[in-house]
């Protein structure tokens, strides 16, 4: 794999890898977890609960064999429940919204082939917009694509929270998937256009959450908390993300009051000296310049966890040994304000 993984020098913010958790566990129709207050007590184990949203694995309940079709609005598409709940072949609400899928990214290998490597669409969307719990990586540069497999492969890019099983995952399948897999993966996400997937709102409460996998959704009712100091990005639509899986279903992030205007200082000013602009390498829309990435309008939970990893050293590679400097300083209010400043913009 070494002619396709070749290490690419990219002083990049390196806040948007590729896949970078792919293979979340996609909860059952109607299974319930628990609140998020309760399974974030004793959070010190975890950095930035908010980001990482590490939660305990529940074996899914069986799907009936039930061969009534379900709809969503806008597509002419019908899956059944159980093919909605399949794997392996991730379901395509919207086929005409990508390109042809390459194989690798619309289905899984055969579990009994040697390795066993998840198909991308099945966490990152066949429209690759992805999900807080993983990345969304349409749009980013091929090269910028292949040097995060690259990175996953040589053990180069870890998790600072190791509860975070799928970034493990990931690395699983980086390791396995061919030169020629990677490459039509990396051009095929590279070709699609990120649209406005997430709305940020300032806000001083919000609802009561549960953990559904790696992100958040309501609780039954209408009960508020104060937000704190962290950053709750959830479904628009609870039903359509969770049940149905739907590609266009976009994501609301309630993200403490004044923080997009004190990550705006840090993001285009440096702080004071604190960091350096990001335009510097990523452009001045910070829409991506080569190979560097786009930052606007990203998924603020993937952004954190992406600083955070590379502040500890658990993600190095050519690109973040760059970008380490640019974040030494950073504490944990500044990597929230940044991260709701930039997923404020418009991709």
């Amino acid at each position: 794999m070494a002619n396709c993984f070749r290490p690419q020098v990219l002083a990049s913010f390196a806040v948007m890898a590729l896949l970078s958790a792919a293979a979340m566990a996609v909860p059952a129709h109607g299974q319930m977890q628990a609140p998020m207050q309760n399974q974030t007590q004793g959070a010190a184990a975890h950095p930035l609960p908010w980001a990482y949203a590490v939660f305990d694995p529940v074996p899914p309940a069986p799907i009936p064999d039930d061969p009534t079709l379900q709809h969503i609005s806008g597509s002419d598409q019908g899956f059944t429940m159980k093919q909605l709940r399949d794997t392996g072949n991730p379901a395509d609400w919207f086929p005409g919204d990508h390109p042809p899928m390459p194989t690798i990214v619309a289905h899984r290998r055969s579990p009994g082939m040697n390795p066993w490597i998840g198909s991308c669409g099945l966490c990152h969307y066949p429209n690759g917009r992805g999900r807080p719990e993983n990345a969304g990586v349409a749009g980013l540069p091929v090269g910028y694509i292949m040097e995060q497999l690259a990175d996953f492969k040589n053990g180069a890019r870890k998790t600072a929270d190791p509860g975070k099983k799928n970034t493990a995952v990931m690395t699983g399948n980086a390791t396995g998937i061919t030169d020629e897999e990677a490459m039509a993966a990396a051009q095929y996400f590279a070709s699609i256009k990120m649209p406005q997937w997430i709305k940020v709102v300032e806000t001083e409460t919000v609802p009561k959450v549960r953990n559904s996998g790696g992100f958040f959704v309501p609780v039954e009712g209408s009960e508020m908390e104060p937000i704190g100091n962290r950053i709750l990005e959830m479904p628009v639509d609870p039903e359509a993300t969770e049940t149905y899986r739907n590609p266009r279903s976009g994501w609301i992030a309630y993200v403490p009051m004044g923080s997009v205007k004190k990550g705006e200082e840090l993001v285009l000013r440096g702080g004071g000296g604190k960091t350096v602009a990001c335009a510097a390498c990523h452009g001045q829309d910070l829409k991506g310049n080569g190979n560097f990435p786009p930052l606007a309008g990203r998924s603020p939970s993937y952004f954190a966890r992406q600083l955070y990893d590379i502040q500890h050293y658990t993600r190095n590679g050519p690109g973040t040994q760059l970008m380490r400097p640019v974040v030494q300083n950073l504490n944990e209010d500044d990597i929230l304000a940044i991260t709701a400043y930039l997923a404020s913009l418009q991709p």
